[in-house]
Order: C-alpha cells, then structure tokens, then sequence
C-alpha cells in the first residue's frame, strides 16, 4: 500500500488542501515523522523535512516527491547540537513555513550521554534542540497569515515530573524517567508557547500533539547498548512488550500530529490525541493535559531555562504579562 493509499488518503478524505503552503518537519526520515510528511505531501504542501540521518532522509524525500508530486527538500540537522540549529536557522532556512512540526526525539540510552554543550541527549533533542529550531524560524512563521508549530508529546507525560533545577538528568538519571521528562517539557513549551503569542498578538498557533502508543523504530537508539543487571533486562522487556501488544502502525499513529498540523480549526493553547483508554487508542479529541504541564509558573522556568540553554533570542519574543489565560479544553 502506498502513502497515497493509506495516511494519504486518509488525509485528503478529512482535511482541506494544503497547497501553496510549506511544512518543515523534523525527524522525518522514518517513523512518525516521515508518515506525517507523506499526509501533509498528499494535501498539496511543499515539505522540507529534517533528520540526522542523510541516506534515509534523502531518499524519504525522493520517494514522496516522486509519489505526490509536490516539491520536497531535505536538509541533515542533528537537532542535539546547537550550533548546527542555529546555522541551519540563519543560513538555510526555507523562504516560507505555515507549519512546523517539532517530531524528532530518541529513546534515551540506558547510559547517560551528553552532547557537545553538556546537555542530557534525549531533551537536547527533543526540548532544546526544537525550542532553538522554533525560535530561529519565527520570523518565518510569523510572515504567514495562519502559521502553527506542533510539538510531538507522549502519553507519558501524565506519568512525568520535571526537575528544573536539573533538566539534564545530572543527579540521578534513569532512561525512562528522562523520556518522560522531555516528553512533558515538550508539553510545556507547546503551551507555553502560544500563552505567549497570544499576549503579544501573534498570529502564530502553537499546540501539542501525542500519537499513543506507536511502533516505530525509536528503540533501535538502544542497539549495541551493553545490559547491565536486572533493571536493563526488565526495562527492555516492557518496551517491546508495549511495543508489540499495544503498539500501532507508524501510518495510524502520526494521525493525531497530521490533524494538528492540517486542521485549522484545532485551537492553540492544547493537546491533541487519542482519547480511548489509557490515551493509547480510540477517537481523536482535545485532552487535558496534566496539572504540571499546565503551571505557569513551572512553564515560565523552562522557557527561561531554554533561552539560557540556546543563547538563541526569540525576534518579536512574546514578553510575560501578569495575567495570562490559559485555554483549555476537556
């Protein structure tokens, strides 16, 4: 079955033609990323799509300009290291972006790792990493009369607990936990995000998106990884147990993150997902997200926090307002 036949279709059956518009994707050689790209691409929009991986993401882009037809680029952007944001943001961003999704993440290692500025991988990747991407590109989105980011979460979340005081899993780092904690982060910032676009009156839309349980490649970050004692060996079996009982197709889980980045009507400020048991299935709905996601006060640090982490400032950067609403949504 081809995109077209499958997300594709599923896309064009729900969603109103995206032509004339350009979504910059991240993670988009495999997995989520890449199915979101073949739905986006099946709407009409031009894609740039961004991944670590050259082989994989040069030949995802050949494949579905050659099957939709729509003009593809892609770009090599290792989202861990700061520096190669903040080149891909000043030298080669594309001319134009209506929708930025901010889909790229790992499963942490069972070791700690760190990149080059000493940030923890994983929310390097997924919390740093796209907070500098967003920052560097909103000039862009904030030249288009409907321009949203959507910031790839996960289920997790309402599991999570964030530690600002440290974000890089210094003190006491454990593989899962450090998930979660991106995941929640990623949260965070999606909210945080658009309270302050709206304070400022940005046109901008920023919401969240989670895709429940997905069986994608994520755990091949593991491979080679040396299993020290019993905690390792159980770790291992509960991912592919979920993985393998609960989780769905790459092509049915990217559907949440499509109509994110698709449905105009979906309004900022929210979560998006699937809203059958336990968030791992069922009908696609707004979700409350968890009571930390939603603390200003938690969230204004991160922000904070990630500025400091990034050194990239936000051009036109939404200023903090004593009263600031929050819309949310059951």
């Amino acid at each position: 079955m081809t995109a077209t036949q499958g997300i594709g279709a599923w896309a064009q059956a729900q969603f109103a033609p995206m032509s004339g518009r350009h979504a910059l994707i991240t993670g988009a050689a495999s997995g989520i990323g890449l199915a979101t790209a073949q739905a986006l691409a099946a709407l009409g929009a031009r894609l740039t799509l961004l991944d670590v991986n050259a082989e994989a993401g040069a030949h995802a882009a050949q494949s579905i300009a050659a099957e939709s037809g729509v003009d593809v680029d892609f770009e090599t952007l290792d989202l861990s290291d700061l520096a190669a944001v903040r080149s891909f943001c000043t030298q080669r961003p594309p001319a134009q972006v209506d929708v930025l999704v901010n889909n790229a993440g790992i499963l942490p290692p069972l070791r700690r790792m760190t990149t080059a500025q000493g940030h923890e991988l994983a929310f390097a990747i997924s919390v740093f990493g796209h907070f500098a991407l967003t920052a560097g590109l909103w000039p862009r989105l904030e030249q288009q009369p409907a321009a949203r980011v959507v910031w790839v979460s996960s289920l997790v979340h309402r599991q999570a607990r964030i530690d600002l005081d440290d974000l890089h899993s210094a003190n006491h780092y454990e593989a899962q936990r450090a998930y979660n904690q991106a995941k929640l982060a990623s949260l965070m910032l999606a909210l945080e995000c658009d309270a302050r676009a709206r304070a400022a009156g940005s046109r901008v839309t920023s919401l969240a998106a989670h895709p429940g349980v997905a069986k994608t490649g994520i755990g091949h970050s593991r491979e080679g990884q040396p299993r020290r004692g019993l905690h390792d060996h159980l770790t291992d079996i509960a991912f592919h147990s979920v993985m393998r009982l609960l989780g769905r197709p790459p092509e049915i889980a990217a559907r949440p993150i499509v109509q994110a980045a698709a449905d105009a009507t979906l309004p900022g400020g929210n979560l998006f997902g699937p809203g059958g048991p336990g968030e791992m299935l069922g009908r696609l709905r707004l979700l409350q997200p968890a009571a930390r996601a939603r603390d200003p006060q938690a969230r204004q640090r991160l922000w904070e926090a990630c500025e400091r982490a990034t050194a990239i400032p936000w051009e036109r950067s939404p200023t903090d307002q004593q009263e600031r609403g929050d819309t949310r949504h059951d």
